[in-house]
């Protein structure tokens, strides 16, 4: 079983306002900081990738 470890950006410093990700060997989890029990949106690690370069362009 694989453990799901949360993790922000240490861009977000003590900021509560952020997203963090998750990873498992099949997908990148993402969620709102301030919901941790609300909804997740589960990419690809291919479709991660694309984001990514997307957004860092």
């Amino acid at each position: 079983m694989h453990t799901i470890r949360w993790r922000k950006s240490s861009h977000s410093g003590d900021s509560s306002n952020c997203v963090e990700i998750a990873t498992t060997p099949a997908a990148v989890l993402i969620r709102d900081s301030k919901r941790t029990s609300g909804p997740k949106l589960d990419l690809s690690p291919t479709t991660w990738v694309d984001f990514l370069a997307y957004v860092t362009k």
